[in-house]
């Protein structure tokens, strides 16, 4: 086996490079999806604005960042091993997930409901119904912009926000408590900054319960380190460094990563990639350069009348020597009479193509095209063709 060239050694180690790359951005996760709705983020589907406008109008948000389990049990087998301040009175949650069906992830059950909490689901997937994707609509707080086709069919109640064709902010009342849907995540989103209604028809709707407002955050990936008891003993879960986090990297990752490098190391040593061929030179047609130049200078200067008596003489010797009428120039009615006798075709056909061209006269780009359709029609009929 013969010892590899630098030009090959660098050329397979940019190969293997790309391929890598290449797997890792078609592999990896995106973590765009489970920040959308997140106060903060700063991206068109964030609520941080929402969130900075909820701290002016003091009537601050306060972000959960623990396990659902922690806020709904706190005197629970679920949430024992962590201690930890939470809020003890009712609040008021919100959960914003984007194209979310039910079961919804990470939301608390009925019961804690019940107990006089309120519960503020931003995304339920419903029905899509024939409403126009954009729609303005009234409230309280003025102008709503919705932008979502998806209602749903809340009739028994009177939802807070709805067209003639369903409703798109509803509520329920369950026990003490309430449960408050809404069919679109980006009621209040940062793409709607510039509609203040849609910001406060939200801030309206979670804070007239009267409650503490509390935004999941720990449904977008903010999780706070907890305390956790172990044997009675109190030990503080710190957020897992690099080396963690790639001992918990899936293996196959590693595994079909190595397997490309693998394969490419295998295909060069055993592959010629050969030397370098110099591609010949097309010749040159000094006829069909000079055609194109000379083409072009007369497009520019607008000579059609060049043209036309030029390609028109041409055409003229061509049509009478398909005719059998030799090389000398002959009146154009005895070219027609010769064309109809042996064509069976309008004498008028070919009369128009050659006065046009014996007249001379400038013509329009287009004029001048519709001239050239017409020669070749003319040619499509003479005897031969």
């Amino acid at each position: 086996m013969s010892q590899l060239s630098p030009r090959r050694i660098y050329l397979l180690a940019a190969i293997s490079l790309a391929a890598l790359i290449l797997f890792t951005l078609l592999m990896a996760p995106t973590g765009d999806r489970i920040r959308r709705g997140s106060t903060y983020s700063r991206s068109p589907s964030g609520y941080g604005a929402w969130y900075a406008f909820m701290q002016e109008r003091g009537t601050p948000v306060q972000r959960w960042q623990k396990p659902i389990d922690v806020l709904v049990y706190p005197d629970g087998q679920d949430a024992k091993a962590y201690q930890f301040a939470r809020p003890q009175t009712p609040i008021t949650l919100v959960q914003i997930a984007p194209d979310v069906k039910p079961p919804y992830p990470n939301s608390p059950d009925e019961a804690w409901i019940k107990t006089g909490n309120v519960l503020v689901l931003l995304g339920v997937k419903t029905r899509v119904t024939d409403a126009p994707f954009t729609t303005d609509l009234d409230s309280a707080s003025g102008k709503v912009r919705i932008e979502t086709s998806r209602r749903s069919n809340a009739d028994q109640i009177t939802p807070p926000l709805k067209d003639s064709f369903g409703a798109i902010v509803w509520q329920k009342t369950l026990g003490k408590g309430r449960l408050i849907y809404a069919s679109t995540p980006y009621l209040a989103a940062n793409a709607y900054q510039d509609f203040r209604a849609n910001y406060e028809f939200l801030a309206k709707l979670v804070t007239e319960p009267g409650h503490p407002v509390w935004i999941d955050e720990y449904l977008h990936g903010y999780a706070d380190p907890v305390t956790a008891t172990k044997d009675g003993k109190v030990v503080r879960q710190e957020e897992p460094d690099l080396l963690a986090y790639l001992m918990k990297t899936p293996l196959s990752l590693v595994v079909i990563q190595t397997a490309i490098i693998l394969l490419v190391l295998i295909w060069g040593q055993n592959r010629r990639l050969g030397p370098f061929e110099t591609l010949a030179t097309p010749a040159v047609d000094n006829s069909e350069a000079y055609i194109q130049a000379m083409a072009g200078v007369l497009h520019k200067a607008g000579c059609s009348e060049f043209v036309l008596d030029v390609v028109g003489k041409a055409e003229q010797l061509a049509i009478q020597k398909a005719l059998g009428l030799g090389n000398s120039p002959l009146p154009l009615d005895e070219l027609a009479i010769a064309w109809e006798q042996q064509t069976g075709r309008s004498p008028e056909e070919l009369q128009s193509v050659l006065r046009s061209a014996a007249r001379q006269r400038r013509m329009s780009e287009s004029d001048l095209l519709r001239w050239v359709d017409t020669v070749q029609t003319v040619r499509r009929h003479l005897p031969g063709t």
